[in-house]
């Protein structure tokens, strides 16, 4: 069997699950969380030497381009909430890319998936909010309608296309769920690593694989623009939820600035501005949240780890 590497940091689960429980102050280990060094502030602004640029990182949840698309909106919303500030969107090649920034402190409040989530407490971070809607936080597995794949036993000796090993709804879950039915994921397909949820998406549609996962909202927006996808291609299966993206913040950040960003942000599904930023992201709302929100993940990556692979 054929298993491709994107190159992503390794995380222990040990580490993993310490870090939590130290940052919600429920471990009694002794071992120090993992110095980082302070971020840098991003740019400052040339025609105004009081306004600071704050680098909000958002996972790979889509290719460059498009995070820019959907997010610029946001930042610009901010910056006029919040005077002498500047936000920017700041993307990544690929997973491993971000968590590298992420783990090393680069951002000052970011976008990760659930699993990056738990991971960056050790790393200077704090949850202080989150994607709302928690029941589109699942993995979907997609074939071709003509692809005569019935039960999760077809797949044996199959191609199976996943974004990166660290993405959780559409990676991670889907891999348990596979195993979970019966099938050893780490033996019994050809794993394929391509990149994106859009990649995932396509190497489906083009027969490259025979089976792809990715998450709910990518989908819903990529077949939307191509309904050919939508005629070709059917959720097969799809797993259970967890709490959905969480909004992390760096302990250097001021604490005034993060209040005055989980407002904006928290309030941008009661006017019609923020509904039309809100659509972009096939969200609902933002929401408060704290590191606690997200002990149902820590519990999840201790059975995948068991279950499947280690979680890195």
């Amino acid at each position: 069997m054929r298993k491709t590497r994107d190159g992503s940091r390794p995380c222990l689960l040990a580490r993993v699950t310490a870090s939590f429980f130290l940052a919600i102050g429920l471990s009694a280990c002794d071992d120090p969380q993992p110095q980082t060094s302070a971020p840098e502030f991003g740019e400052k602004i040339a025609a105004s030497s009081e306004q600071t640029a704050y680098n909000f990182g958002i996972h790979p949840l889509h290719n460059p381009a498009r995070l820019h698309e959907i997010f610029g909106p946001m930042m610009r919303h901010l910056e006029k909430q919040i005077p002498d500030t500047r936000f920017r969107v700041e993307a990544s090649r690929n997973y491993a890319a971000y968590d590298q920034k992420l783990y090393e402190g680069k951002f000052q409040f970011s976008l990760p998936n659930p699993f990056q989530t738990i991971n960056s407490l050790g790393h200077g971070y704090r949850v202080f909010g989150k994607m709302g809607d928690d029941h589109n936080f699942r993995g979907i597995i997609l074939v071709r309608k003509d692809s005569g794949i019935e039960n999760v036993s077809d797949l044996k000796s199959k191609a199976v296309s996943f974004p990166a090993p660290t993405a959780l709804a559409a990676t991670m879950m889907p891999q348990y769920y596979l195993q979970s039915h019966g099938l050893d994921v780490m033996k019994e397909i050809d794993i394929r690593y391509v990149g994106s949820q859009e990649s995932s998406v396509m190497n489906v549609f083009l027969g490259d694989t025979a089976a792809g996962a990715t998450w709910p909202p990518p989908w819903r927006l990529l077949s939307a623009e191509r309904p050919e996808l939508a005629e070709e291609l059917e959720v097969k299966w799809q797993t259970e939820s967890l709490p959905n993206n969480g909004l992390v913040v760096h302990e250097n950040v001021p604490g005034d600035v993060v209040d005055k960003v989980a407002a904006v942000l928290f309030a941008l599904h009661t006017h019609n501005e923020g509904k039309e930023i809100l659509s972009r992201m096939d969200l609902s709302q933002f929401e408060a949240a704290t590191n606690e929100t997200y002990r149902p993940v820590v519990e999840f990556v201790a059975t995948f780890n068991t279950a499947v692979r280690p979680a890195h």
